[in-house]
């Protein structure tokens, strides 16, 4: 850091001697040729990757005029389109005009057509980056590569390439290795198709599953949305500050208070005071920036407290890089800087815009040059200070200096990566770990040979979700059905039962509703179609229509309430009339109110979204070959009106309702197995510590059942009487075990400092003396946790 900042200092005197007095006052821009301080690139240190990375920067922004230095800071994406022929082949021509200072990114070139749907084959993919790259190289005047992005939120938004389960699944897995696993698919394909930066993970806290994002994240709890993001950040980075082979740089999303909008509605303020900020939505980010040297963070679109996230130099500056200690870049939103402008409102024009982003810490504008180009206009009239322009400058060059960019910025096209069979393993592996076993009368696991109705709107129907590729296969519900019933001499029957919506895309703006009439006719044929069944299994929920990104008020995925989209229900009710066995699954991307599927249903499992190989997970659960595994990642409310339902409530919270139930569904963490698992009372090393001293929990789980199966032991504490008030509960440790019948395994967690403090009366994290209930077990519910008490001893007072 001191060689870095060393650097900073010797090119800030470098820059004084420049020809910056020829620059005019007024808002006329210069030319490249009017401030060009050195031009001979021959012997440049910057072209020497024996240098130091910190002298590679500073040699290279030495030379840079105003007008590359800020498009550095910019990315190209519809733009980029003004350059390429009549088949989207890229144009050297045409980039001369739309590019002529070089470019700091190259957004999602995987797409084609440029409508947000992905469209390249990897290798054709390949040849486009490698055409821009020469291009850059060998015709910009000092010739720098541009870092490519792409999307990658449960796999890479690509044709072709590997597609799992919403984020929301893969915590529900709680399974550390598995998540790491599938990222490293992820940041294999994407690094082999010529991306640098992917735009993942989202480590958003979700409190309001009214918000059409929640599938997005990592769950309600942040200390797991800290611990899977970490995983997501592992996969794509790798364990050091090296860039190897297969590896991409991560940008965790969305910093912050995005999770737990007004009503409900996407980029709504966020009402957060400043301990609820730091100890729930900044906690994961905290966490990752401090133990996974992540290379990129983006702002969230949201305002916290009247401050827009992209004008908040106290998050980005102060806390994000003076507390923290971050060294790496932060991105914007897609078009996040304009809004500061049109939809905040705190700024008057694109250019006041521009100059508070990069003020308040935000390093790149994305997806294209929209108000960051006006930077140029604001250093020369004085208005922006050079050496912040700076500054950012070199966060963007240092990565393209770590990822060996200047030394070899092309791709073999034969060596893109797309899906194998080995991925399809994860891929099933994962989607049973994500199912979640809500209720169970016995009737699973299913015996061979039965007659299954297969009965839905998602029963035939492809789930991934939004930001979502083109993967080579999916696998419905059916179709995984129908393949297990071959092979066992079993037989499915399939009826549609009722819609959704109307045919859409995730991509694009109407949600058509479904004629009620038309709906009321498919559930009486499915009542006909199923009668001779010994089970029905019933694909309901939602899908990428009914919750998805609110982008635009034409572009809406947030809903007032819980209950399942159109006549649902009906349906539920009138298969039940049949007095045949029951197996519900909830797919789509948010927590909806099962209540009557629930009361109706022999079984019932939570899905969200499973991945590519959806039905063949089912069948794997179904029929016993895998035991569910899946925890709740957030808390399934009764309906809209108990919301909020996060298990991690202050004392006052939750006094009850007249005539109702105050507590969730379903809790945090729940999930049951084919199997039992019962939980020894926890032991502490020693039972009484000091504030800066440390214990460990022991617990002795064994599998009672009959078949092998996974637990998740989880660790809450308690703070009993503290100075300023917690929750009631909250998790500070979990592991994800295997058991064979009567096998019995040993659980040990840390407690120290990192698992008690919190932030006392005056802002500091501290361990404060007095008692801590330690409850060990498979839920965040009391019925399902033992406890023990931990006594912590004020040092002073020894």
């Amino acid at each position: 850091m001191l060689a870095y900042r060393f650097a900073f200092l010797f090119l800030a005197l470098q820059l004084l001697s420049c020809e910056q007095d020829t620059q005019s006052s007024t808002s006329a821009p210069t030319t490249a040729a009017e401030n060009t301080p050195r031009t001979n690139t021959e012997l440049a240190i910057y072209k020497d990757a024996s240098q130091p990375v910190a002298d590679r920067i500073a040699d290279l922004i030495g030379r840079m005029t105003t007008e590359e230095k800020v498009a550095q800071l910019t990315a190209v994406w519809a733009d980029k389109h003004k350059m390429e022929t009549e088949d989207y082949a890229f144009d050297p021509t045409k980039a001369e005009q739309v590019i002529p200072h070089g470019i700091g990114h190259l957004t999602r070139p995987s797409e084609r057509s440029g409508s947000g749907e992905p469209g390249r084959s990897g290798a054709e993919t390949v040849t486009y980056v490698n055409a821009v790259q020469k291009w850059l190289v060998e015709k910009t005047r000092l010739g720098i590569p541009a870092l490519v992005h792409e999307e990658s939120l449960h796999g890479l938004t690509a044709k072709d390439a590997t597609s799992w389960g919403q984020p929301i699944s893969i915590a529900a897995t709680f399974n550390r290795r598995l998540t790491r696993r599938l990222y490293e698919v992820a940041g294999r394909q994407a690094a082999s198709r010529g991306t640098h930066v992917v735009l993942a993970p989202v480590v958003d806290v979700a409190r309001d599953p009214r918000w059409g994002r929640v599938e997005e994240t990592l769950g309600e709890d942040p200390y797991l949305a800290g611990e899977i993001g970490l995983q997501a950040v592992l996969g794509f980075q790798g364990d050091n500050d090296r860039w190897n082979e297969g590896e991409v740089f991560a940008t965790l999303k969305h910093m912050a208070g995005h999770g737990e909008p007004e009503g409900g509605n996407n980029i709504g303020p966020a009402h957060i005071s400043e301990r609820t900020l730091r100890e729930v939505f900044l906690y994961p980010f905290r966490y990752i920036v401090q133990n996974g040297n992540v290379r990129n963070i983006m702002a969230s679109y949201n305002e916290v407290n009247g401050i827009p996230s992209h004008a908040n130099g106290w998050m980005l500056n102060d806390v994000l890089r003076g507390e923290w200690g971050y060294e790496g870049a932060v991105l914007s939103d897609y078009f996040a800087v304009r809004e500061l402008h049109d939809r905040h409102a705190v700024a008057e024009n694109l250019k006041q815009a521009a100059i508070r982003a990069i003020r308040s810490g935000v390093d790149l504008e994305l997806p294209d040059r929209e108000a960051f180009p006006y930077l140029v206009e604001a250093v020369n009239s004085g208005q922006l200070d050079e050496a912040i322009l700076d500054r950012a400058v070199g966060r963007i060059l240092k990565q393209k200096f770590d990822r060996g960019l200047f030394e070899n910025p092309y791709v073999d096209p034969d060596g893109a990566l797309s899906n194998t069979e080995a991925d399809d393993e994860l891929v099933r592996r994962a989607g049973t770990e994500s199912m979640i076993l809500l209720k169970n009368e016995g009737v699973l696991p299913l015996a061979e040979g039965l007659t299954v109705a297969v009965v839905g709107p998602n029963a035939d129907r492809v789930l991934l979700g939004g930001y979502s590729g083109e993967p080579a296969h999916f696998v419905t519900v059916r179709e995984g059905m129908e393949a297990h019933a071959a092979a066992t001499n079993g037989a499915v029957i399939y009826s549609e039962g009722t819609r959704l919506t109307e045919p859409g895309s995730w991509y694009k703006d109407p949600v058509v509703a479904v004629s009620e009439a038309d709906d009321r006719k498919r559930i009486a044929k499915a009542v006909k179609d199923v009668a001779s069944a010994d089970v029905i299994v019933l694909a309901l929920g939602g899908n990428e229509l009914t919750s998805r990104e609110a982008w635009a008020e034409s572009h809406l995925g947030d809903r007032p309430s819980l209950e399942m989209v159109g006549t649902q229900n009906e349906l539920i009710d009138a298969l039940a009339e049949l007095d045949i066995p029951i197996i519900g699954l909830v797919f789509g991307g948010r927590p909806l109110n099962i209540s009557n599927l629930t009361d109706k249903a022999d079984a019932v499992f939570q899905c969200f979204y499973l991945g590519q190989e959806t039905g063949h997970s089912i069948a794997d659960v179904v029929y016993g070959t895998v035991s569910p595994s899946g925890k709740l990642p957030i808390s399934l409310p009764r309906s809209a009106g108990h919301l909020p339902a996060y298990y991690n409530y202050k004392p006052t919270a939750r006094r009850g309702y007249l005539m109702d139930e105050v507590s969730a569904l379903f809790p945090f963490g729940y999930g049951m197995s084919y199997t039992n698992f019962t939980f020894s009372e926890p032991r502490l090393g020693t039972e009484q510590i000091m504030t800066n001293g440390n214990t460990t929990v022991t617990v002795e789980v064994t599998n009672t059942g009959k078949v092998t199966g996974q637990e998740v032991v989880q660790l809450y504490i308690r703070d009993d009487y503290s100075t300023v008030t917690r929750p009631v509960k909250e998790l500070r440790g979990f592991e994800k075990v295997t058991l064979a019948p009567g096998e019995t395994r040993q659980v040990t967690f840390e407690l120290g400092y990192d698992q008690l403090n919190y932030l006392n009366g005056n802002m500091e994290y501290l361990v404060e003396p007095g008692t801590f209930q330690i409850m060990v077990g498979n839920s965040s519910r009391d019925a399902d946790l033992q406890r023990t008490v931990l006594t912590v001893i004020d040092q002073a007072a020894r």
